[in-house]
């Protein structure tokens, strides 16, 4: 996990990104719908709003991540990261929206296809430019994401490398026109746009798979689970649960240890979880670890056991003769029952009589109160 330090650097990374890729997007916008009106080419002029689908991308990811770098507060406790999974489904819509609305326009201009526009040479130089610019962009912006891990901005890169793609279709369909074939523009438009819809719903439902608070994905949990059981002292896990938010991960992990160590050796154990997920896997923001004397999660449900108050009123009930001598007492609760240990001065173990009367009267309290399993007698040295 990242400090406070190296995240704003890769705040900064991610923003710069996306300033460079509006910046060429906001050229390209131009270019290429002034060249594909000019040149007559509808596939040019698609490809043109591509870009600006791209331009508005960039300006939704500046906003995102401006927002989603905010440090955790009193009503966000987890941080801003969802702030850039929801700019990842806002964008996701749009571009379904652009995608059909480009291909409505142009099956209705495809009804009267005599009246299509013809394209130039013009129009072919300016899709081949966008392809290499598109391609270093996409490299670009694909290696800061990688850099960053994050989402929005791979996303981002992959919108970039789409409108490359979409331009050497636009290439082959002017060439195509070119070379007699009147309606291949147009059919490069609609591919375009449809191209363009699908990276679209393919944002959207990552996204929601991520709002839903969607598992990580099965190899990376499985390995995760590997770590926590490699980990000393850690003897199971009955639970595991992780979620996505943002470019981190949270994870909830149930962890069973020796029943019979002490509660701030259990606490240690789970801390040494905790700092050893963060530190080996980068995703992982945070750890919630909940430790357990036993795998809890098959037994059926049980009436509420006794607790240490009542165990007291027993042991004061049982023993009332030998209060005066019990130094302490420890409850365990596994499987459904509870386990006492009566803790006793080692002086008690050289009064034979007076020792066997309290073992008598554990035995006692062992069998007439159900809830309890065992009842055993120590001697502090």
């Amino acid at each position: 996990m990242t400090n406070v330090s190296d995240a704003a650097k890769m705040d900064k990374l991610k923003a710069r990104a996306s300033y460079v890729g509006a910046a060429i997007n906001v050229f390209q916008t131009l270019i290429k719908i002034g060249f594909g009106i000019l040149g007559q080419s509808a596939a040019l002029i698609a490809d043109g709003v591509h870009s600006l689908s791209d331009l508005l991308s960039d300006l939704l990811v500046i906003i995102a991540v401006r927002l989603g770098s905010r440090e955790a507060d009193h009503d966000h406790p987890y941080g801003h990261r969802r702030f850039e999974t929801i700019a990842t489904v806002i964008l996701g819509v749009g571009l379904i929206v652009v995608g059909g609305a480009i291909t409505w326009s142009v099956l209705e201009r495809m009804a009267s296809p005599e009246h299509l526009p013809v394209p130039n040479v013009l129009s072919l130089a300016i899709a081949a430019v966008s392809i290499l610019v598109n391609e270093w962009l996409y490299h670009y912006t694909k290696r800061i994401a990688k850099k960053t891990r994050s989402k929005l901005l791979l996303a981002n890169a992959w919108h970039q490398r789409s409108d490359a793609i979409s331009s050497l279709v636009v290439l082959f369909g002017i060439g195509a026109v070119m070379l007699g074939y009147p309606l291949a523009d147009a059919v490069a438009a609609i591919v375009v746009a449809l191209m363009v819809a699908k990276i679209g719903l393919n944002l959207v439902f990552q996204s929601i798979k991520e709002l839903v608070d969607t598992s990580l994905p099965p190899a990376l949990v499985a390995e995760i689970s590997t770590a926590i059981h490699a980990i000393d002292g850690v003897e199971g896990i009955h639970l595991l649960r992780t979620r996505q938010m943002g470019e981190d991960a949270l994870i909830d992990a149930h962890i069973v240890v020796d029943p019979r160590i002490t509660v701030s050796e259990g606490h240690m154990i789970g801390d040494i979880v905790r700092d050893d997920l963060i530190r080996r896997f980068d995703d992982v923001m945070d750890v919630l670890v909940h430790v357990d004397p036993e795998d809890d999660e098959s037994l059926q449900e049980q009436s509420r056991p006794l607790s240490r108050v009542e165990v007291q009123r027993l042991l004061d009930h049982y023993l009332v003769a030998f209060n005066w001598v019990i130094d302490d007492f420890r409850i365990h609760y596994l499987d459904g029952q509870i386990e006492v240990e009566v803790i006793l001065p080692f002086t008690i173990s050289e009064h034979a009589q007076q020792l066997e009367a309290i073992k008598t009267q554990c035995r006692l309290m062992r069998v007439e109160v159900k809830k309890i399993d065992n009842v055993f007698v120590f001697f502090k040295v």
